[in-house]
């Protein structure tokens, strides 16, 4: 009758307009995370340069 990928596919489906109310706040959350992450990683890069040009200006000659 139904093999394994049709019942997959109604699944998700149905599951999505289930859930349709929450899908932006999900995206929303999920993404909130991900730009932390990539704030956090510029800033550590900016640390990185600053220390490297403030090393290179203090070294002796």
């Amino acid at each position: 009758m139904f093999g394994l990928s049709e019942l997959a596919i109604i699944l998700i489906v149905v599951i999505a307009v289930l859930a349709a109310k929450k899908l932006p706040e999900l995206a929303r959350s999920a993404g909130k995370p991900a730009r932390i992450l990539k704030a956090e990683a510029r800033a550590m890069k900016e640390v990185k340069e600053v220390k490297g040009t403030a090393g290179e200006q203090t070294a002796p000659a």
